[in-house]
């Protein structure tokens, strides 16, 4: 379809439907202008060309904190800042990519898919997307793409796994025939992320962004995670999320974050398994001193947190199955407690007196408590960064205001879930 077309398209009745279900009614106006000025864009540079539209959500993780490397469960969800393209085969064997947000321009060889001797940057996480459909069998091509995102960085929303999952929206439907699914699309970004970034990352950020909705991912057979969509309407419940950065600690967490799987994965050693997934809660508790012994204290409760937060997990998918709220958010309220007092990682003990994370709860807790309505908890790996609050749609603006007067202006994001992964907008337009 060429640009004026598309641009017309964008003006039309099944535009708007999507683009509500996408963003919501107030933000229509907003994002289609900014669908248009991406096309607009990308014919500047492009010209007139045989165009798609594409996006790709970033996610929350509302369930399941430090679960997934032990082969948990996890409960997730697509939010309303995306990554959005403009894209077209070039019939060639190089790629072209423009970054409207990041002032990025880049071409890459299709016969040249070595990453750099640093192996980071957008680069060297393309080419190796491109090799993870190669090495899985599938088609890659050349093509032109004109992308923008208003995915927060460094907000634990998986700005990086949002820009995956769009490329493999692009490949698969240029090249492939639309056969790959989402978990496809996952293990790809997974791949370009183990193999090219040298980041020993999961599969959780990736499915999130590729299937859309509310979701819940079952990782005891890692290879083939069990995934289930959870058909709730979240907007229906009249509640946002939003994601509060609390300010980035001035410590290395690199320990931090390492030490919650490896000490999990000590307690699991004491019965001769790997992960904690393989070892039954009540083994544990029946051998406690001994384990104790073994693992030390902190891995004992960090283990103990991951048999709760399973179960917790379990427990809020069954409850927006049932369509009960309250119960799900009294469930979240649990897991976020679990995680400050059990998992312990709200804060970096190599420096105590920087805790953003914890006030920015306390005030949080202490809002709840006064409007007796919604839930909070922390967001991600933790340490420092940043927390969740899930509130009232009446209660959002009182409470950015009283939250960003302590944290700091511009620090509190509304969001709300999309029903919608990565995909080829044609398709539904």
């Amino acid at each position: 379809m060429k640009v004026q077309e598309t641009l017309q398209l964008l003006e039309g009745s099944k535009s708007r439907e999507l683009m509500t279900k996408l963003y919501g009614e107030s933000h229509v106006g907003e994002n289609t202008a900014r669908y248009q000025e991406l096309v607009k864009g990308y014919q500047q540079l492009f010209g007139d060309q045989d165009i798609l539209l594409f996006t790709s959500p970033g996610r929350t993780e509302i369930s399941g904190n430090h679960t997934d490397h032990n082969h948990g469960k996890v409960l997730a969800g697509s939010i309303n800042l995306d990554c959005v393209g403009v894209a077209a085969k070039n019939d060639s064997q190089t790629i072209r990519i423009v970054s409207e947000t990041y002032h990025q321009d880049f071409t890459i060889d299709l016969q040249d898919l070595t990453p750099s001797a640093k192996m980071a940057g957008t680069v060297d996480l393309t080419k190796g997307l491109l090799k993870g459909f190669l090495e899985a069998g599938y088609k890659v091509g050349g093509f032109n793409a004109y992308i923008t995102s208003n995915v927060i960085s460094a907000a634990g929303v998986s700005s990086s796994a949002s820009y995956e999952m769009l490329l493999c929206a692009m490949l698969n439907t240029f090249f492939n025939e639309g056969k790959l699914d989402t978990v496809a699309y996952a293990h790809v970004g997974k791949y370009s992320e183990n193999h090219y970034w040298n980041k020993a990352s999961g599969l959780l950020d990736q499915m999130a962004c590729a299937v859309g909705g509310l979701i819940t991912i079952d990782f005891k057979h890692p290879a083939a995670p069990a995934v289930e969509k959870i058909d709730f309407d979240f907007a229906s419940a009249g509640h946002s999320l939003i994601i509060v950065q609390t300010g980035k600690g001035h410590a290395d967490l690199s320990a931090d974050y390492s030490s919650v799987p490896q000490e999990m994965k000590k307690v699991a050693q004491y019965f001769g398994k790997e992960v904690l997934a393989d070892v039954d809660e009540k083994d544990v508790l029946d051998d406690l001193k001994a384990v104790r012994a073994f693992a030390g204290d902190r891995s004992v409760m960090r283990a103990l947190h991951f048999f709760e937060e399973n179960k917790k997990v379990e427990a809020e998918v069954t409850a927006l199955k049932a369509g009960d709220f309250n119960t799900f958010l009294e469930n979240i309220t649990a897991s976020g407690n679990s995680s400050w007092k059990w998992l312990q990682n709200c804060y970096t003990t190599a420096s105590v007196q920087e805790q953003g994370i914890s006030v920015a709860l306390a005030l949080t807790e202490m809002f709840i408590a006064e409007k007796k309505r919604g839930a909070c908890r922390i967001h991600g790996g933790g340490f420092a960064g940043v927390i969740m609050a899930m509130l009232p749609n009446d209660l959002v603006e009182e409470y950015i205001a009283y939250i960003e007067k302590t944290i700091g202006e511009g620090s509190a994001y509304r969001m709300s879930i999309r029903p919608y992964g990565a995909i080829c907008c044609n398709d539904l337009l």
